[in-house]
């Protein structure tokens, strides 16, 4: 059996400590402003992430951009120079044109390595929903797994990934196209907090609406807790958040209150999509019910 590689995004969320656990590599987006060009990288080395989410709150307009497919051509063939297949783990191809850049590259790459195979996987996840099932993949692999055999499985168990998110302030959402001015206003006004989950083709959409932050964090834990998974193989929950530290821990609490010991990853959201969501928005991601609902049109 091939030794294979494990390669996502800058979508995924995984801090270097995970991805040198689980030996798992990125490709990077890009993002900018007021003309400043800076790489999506994971550990923030240009702009650490209380600056990037501060000049959110300051107003910046933050421009984001996808994987060159030069960076997958490199990232592949380094891998299959020394022998190595490629499992290749996008963000949601609803979010994000990594997928198919993905898939490119392996078109053009697949003569000059007859011996080798590059599998691409469309995870209709992101952030932590696709870092865990990054993770999973890896602990599939050092169980012995081949990169065919945990390929089907990723495909086979994507739409188990649950993600129950909210945000702070609609008005970032009404900046990415994501709502309607009008919603972002009176939302604003009346403290309406979106529920949000990811659908059975990877959109995200508001499935409830509450008052309230309060309210809104308690409803996705409820939410979660609900749909989650114990007999799962894969039972690490992740929360991520946007510069809300205080929350996050919060919502750990409340999850081991409900779950038990329940190993849970806490992680920063990245700044291609938080250039959408904006600063305080906070998410959970685990395994659970299977998705089938779909964003109304």
């Amino acid at each position: 059996m091939k030794d294979f590689v494990i390669i996502t995004d800058s979508c995924a969320d995984l801090d270097k400590a995970l991805r040198e656990k689980y030996d798992v590599s990125y490709v990077n987006m890009r993002f900018s402003y007021d003309d400043k060009d800076f790489p999506a990288s994971l550990d923030w080395e240009a702009l650490p992430y209380k600056e990037f989410y501060a000049l959110m709150r300051d107003g910046k307009r933050i421009k984001t951009s996808q994987v060159p497919v030069e960076e997958y051509r490199k990232a592949f063939e380094s891998a299959l120079k020394d022998g190595c297949d490629v499992l290749s783990v996008s963000c949601s191809t609803a979010l994000s044109a990594s997928y198919n850049a993905s898939l490119r590259v392996k078109e053009e790459l697949k003569n000059e390595y007859p011996d080798n195979e590059i599998y691409c996987v469309d995870a209709l996840n992101s952030c932590m929903g696709l870092g865990l099932l990054c993770i999973w993949a890896a602990k599939l692999r050092s169980e012995g797994l081949s990169a065919a055999e945990v390929y089907e499985k990723l495909n086979e168990n994507k739409l188990k990934m649950n993600q129950f998110a909210t945000v702070e302030d609609l008005n970032y959402l009404k900046r990415a196209g994501r709502v309607k001015a009008s919603s972002a206003f009176f939302g604003g006004i009346f403290q309406v907090k979106p529920i949000i989950i990811s659908d059975a083709i990877g959109q995200n959409f508001a499935v409830e609406k509450v008052k309230g932050r309060k309210t809104s964090v308690d409803r996705i834990v409820e939410l979660f807790a609900a749909a989650y998974d114990k007999n799962s193989p894969m039972k690490t929950i992740a929360v991520s958040h946007a510069d809300d530290e205080a929350t996050a821990d919060l919502m750990v609490e409340k999850l081991k209150e409900k779950l038990g010991d329940v190993e849970i990853i806490k992680a920063v959201i990245g700044p291609i999509v938080g250039a959408s969501v904006g600063p305080g928005t906070v998410c959970i991601y685990g395994f659970g019910d299977k998705v089938t609902v779909n964003m109304p049109e």
